[in-house]
């Protein structure tokens, strides 16, 4: 049998949950008739589930030795692709990709590319459905931002959604950071948004299916000038 993986972000709540649900039903079999305690075991048998389902954290492994390569960061569906004035850091346009994640999808979040960690912030905000196109300006986010082997700086951004009650950033400034590993999580339905430089070749579409880590978004260019951020970095 497969064996689930959990994350770890999930074994904590998985733990206490489990304690909750079991003082649940032995008061409710001690107290109550059969028909009740039937339909009290099953409704905790599928709340159980769910969060178990939630929480599970696949291995994937991206074999493909090119730096230049893009990979999607986290599970979902492609909201946005189109130029956006990316004022946080860059201070000029990029090209917005950003991954919707529905409560289905697994909410652990991968580095996009290999390189180092070079500024990372979070800011405070509303929690409007991630789907919405102005939940990435007003929703709590955290921004990383990474420099790859090639020179290349991109913006990652994980925008909380509706039900996002926790955004958790593993990248810290001159961390080294790696394809296969995570960057993080977020907890209940968001969107995880990627700013790539103008010249940068898409091979995803609006629509389309993503899978962390395995699915394979733009292709870096050459370095630029333009690539690095602006004063606004320090």
């Amino acid at each position: 049998m497969k064996r689930i993986n959990i994350h770890k972000e999930g074994r904590f709540i998985l733990s206490g949950l489990l304690l909750l649900i079991f003082c649940i039903n032995v008061v409710i079999y001690l107290e109550f008739p059969v028909t009740v305690v039937a339909i009290n075991t099953i409704l905790s048998a599928l709340v159980l589930c769910f969060f178990t389902f939630f929480f599970r954290s696949p291995k994937r492994i991206f074999e493909i030795d090119d730096p230049s390569l893009v990979v999607a960061p986290a599970d979902g569906t492609v909201v946005v692709i189109e130029p956006t004035l990316e004022t946080e850091y860059f201070g000029d346009e990029r090209m917005q990709i950003s991954i919707f994640m529905s409560i289905f999808n697994v909410h652990a979040n991968w580095y996009p590319v290999s390189g180092k960690v070079i500024k990372t912030s979070h800011r405070g905000g509303r929690h409007l459905a991630a789907y919405l196109p102005k939940s990435s300006k007003e929703n709590e986010q955290a921004s990383i931002v990474i420099e790859t082997p090639l020179k290349t700086q991109i913006l990652v951004r994980q925008v909380a959604g509706a039900l996002a009650q926790r955004i958790v950033t593993y990248a810290y400034p001159g961390k080294e950071c790696h394809i296969n590993e995570h960057l993080g999580f977020i907890k209940f339905g968001s969107r995880v948004d990627l700013f790539l430089p103008l010249d940068s070749e898409i091979f995803v579409k609006v629509g389309e299916k993503t899978t962390g880590n395995e699915t394979i978004i733009a292709r870096l260019k050459e370095n630029k000038d333009d690539n690095q951020g602006s004063s606004t970095a320090s």
